[in-house]
């Protein structure tokens, strides 16, 4: 590559890429003066490129210092290799000043082949460069979004999928327990992580996070969409059951029935898509005590009294069926529950709760 085809290449780049010209000719001179300090140990070099002709020289300087540097107790005399005195640099040059230099062209015979080799390499780096910080700028601000990706190869712990102008990695934990998914299909994922570095763009996936729920949510929901019904919260056990925490500030419209849809469509959309998982729809109240008996569901004529409000504590009453509807299978049921309302929830029946000197009264 000549200067003239290296001059073709740059502005192909700068064409094709919208890379700044200037920056490539910053980072080929910066690759080239390291690349001649390493080979010839001279570090007071510098490297030129004609922006015209694309011609390369390399020059050796000397600063222009005071005549009387080194007179002080704390000033070192003149570096010959490095320095020139003022009166000695006006005998070059009437001109000069401290602080100015005297160039010498000092380039290589075979500095060509040099030059050859790194433009090419800054040139390939350039466009890597170019390209991440445009896949960034389309996809820096999609983390906690959802996308439709492709899924294109798998390996022993991750799915890759093919998201346009980038791949995002789906680890196999991070899959709603008990799903298949097909390679070449189209699926929907949860951001959790966009990351910018050395080696590349690192964007991480999961269909496993509370917040895919709340995107299925908005996204089949047209209510959610555009504010008429607002989700408070979301708490989520991937592959069994997952909590959604609604309500709606416009006195006509119900929050629950628009998630659900005429004949379950909406609900049933989501479902479908969480592989079966079962969803509660629980309706907020800034009432703790109300939230968390709706949160509690399916279990029902529960008895709620709420211990220390600043620690966020609340004792449960539950008898009969209700007792172990509340708790759930596994505990899956209170343990959501104190997630989507941030209640630290005890359950207990009514006579444990005599036991422990409770008595609750219905107001």
């Amino acid at each position: 590559m000549n200067g003239k085809e290296f001059i073709k290449a740059v502005d192909l780049v700068e064409k094709e890429k919208g890379i700044d010209r200037e920056i490539i000719f910053e980072a080929m001179e910066n690759a080239l003066m390291a690349a001649y300090k390493r080979n010839t140990g001279i570090q007071n070099s510098k490297v030129i490129i004609d922006k015209k002709t694309g011609d390369i020289k390399v020059f050796s300087y000397l600063t222009v210092v005071a005549d009387n540097k080194g007179e002080a107790e704390d000033e070192d005399d003149i570096d010959l290799d490095y320095e020139i005195a003022l009166t000695d640099a006006r005998k070059i040059d009437k001109s000069l000043n401290i602080g100015d230099t005297i160039d010498t062209e000092v380039t290589p015979k075979d500095f060509g082949r040099v030059a050859t080799s790194t433009a090419k390499q800054v040139l390939i780096q350039k466009i890597r460069e170019a390209e991440r910080n445009s896949i960034l700028n389309d996809l820096g601000d999609k983390q906690d979004e959802m996308l439709i990706g492709t899924v294109e190869l798998e390996d022993t712990d991750n799915y890759y999928i093919n998201l346009g102008r980038s791949n995002g990695i789906l680890p196999k934990k991070e899959c709603i327990p008990g799903e298949k998914i097909k390679m070449g299909s189209q699926i929907k994922v949860y951001v959790t992580k966009v990351d910018s570095n050395s080696k590349g763009l690192l964007i991480l996936l999961s269909r496993k996070h509370y917040g895919f729920v709340k995107r299925l949510f908005e996204l089949e929901i047209p209510e959610i969409n555009d504010g008429s019904v607002l989700v408070y919260s979301v708490a989520r056990e991937a592959g069994a059951r997952s909590k959604v925490a609604v309500y709606s500030e416009k006195t006509n419209i119900d929050p629950i029935g628009a998630c659900i849809g005429e004949k379950g469509t909406r609900i049933g959309n989501i479902l479908n898509e969480l592989s079966g998982e079962k969803i509660d729809i629980v309706k907020y109240d800034k009432e703790p005590a109300v939230f968390i008996e709706n949160a509690l569901a399916p279990a029902k004529d529960l008895k709620v009294l709420i211990m220390d409000p600043k620690k966020e504590e609340a004792l449960v009453i539950a008898d009969g069926d209700n007792f172990s509807l509340a708790i759930g299978k596994k505990g899956i049921n209170a343990k959501l529950a104190s997630r989507l309302t941030k209640y630290k929830i005890d359950i207990k029946t009514s006579e444990e709760a005599k036991e422990l000197g409770i008595n609750f009264r219905d107001e």
